[in-house]
């Protein structure tokens, strides 16, 4: 069961900002940043996975994570460059990684989606989970008409995820992102920037009809290392 909420009783309705919402799932709960996420949300941002594919601080302070919920992820929203949401049990209410919108293009009603799965989450198929919630709402509810997905070549976790979902592979930009690996003295907690090509998905209304009946005829979201 899928239930939107919007937040301080804010209507839903067609602007160049997304409302203030929770979107509920069975599951999951995605819901605006709160202060007590940040323990969590330090945690997850400076786990090896998340730092090899993130673009975020490395490392991930008390200082870097006061910033992104006080004040970076709701200027996303309020700026119109898309919105930015934690994502937690629906019963222990634990924060399990974050879903992000962003590039939003408001005239063709298109936008990139983004997600993180924290290290003590991984393998239950929350990832595909958020994101097939959040883009329900947004063909049904906001009226857009594309979602993007750009997944490190190497990301193998990440491409599974957009797989489930149907999106299509739409091509590949070369060179286009930068990642992060282990130099030689990683165990010190050397890292070094390297160069990665981008698989970029689409996904349009039309390709996400019976993406839901699909995994659940299957078992459920799946069990793979869904972490980005």
């Amino acid at each position: 069961m899928l239930c939107f909420y919007p937040v301080l009783g804010m209507e839903l309705r067609m602007t160049t900002t997304f409302p203030s919402i929770s979107i509920s799932t069975d599951r999951l709960v995605m819901r605006p940043f709160e202060m007590a996420d940040i323990p969590a949300y330090i945690e997850m941002m400076n786990d090896e996975a998340v730092v090899a594919w993130m673009d975020g601080p490395n490392p991930c302070t008390q200082v870097d994570a006061e910033r992104w919920v006080r004040r970076i992820a709701p200027a996303e929203r309020t700026g119109g460059q898309g919105i930015a949401l934690a994502v937690t049990e629906f019963l222990t209410q634990r924060l399990v990684g974050s879903v992000r919108l962003l590039n939003t293009d408001w005239r063709t009603r298109s936008t990139e989606v983004r997600y993180i799965t924290a290290p003590w989450a991984r393998g239950e198929g929350y990832a595909t989970e958020s994101v097939l919630a959040i883009a329900e709402w947004l063909f049904r509810d906001q009226g857009f008409e594309r979602i993007e997905l750009r997944t490190p070549a190497d990301n193998t976790a990440s491409q599974q995820v957009a797989q489930k979902l149907g999106c299509i592979s739409e091509g590949v930009l070369r060179n286009a992102r930068i990642a992060r690996t282990r130099t030689e003295n990683g165990t010190d907690g050397g890292w070094t920037d390297i160069r990665t090509d981008l698989i970029v998905w689409g996904l349009l209304p039309e390709d996400l009809e019976g993406v839901a009946e699909q995994l659940a005829d299957a078992g459920g979201y799946g069990t793979y290392n869904d972490w980005k």
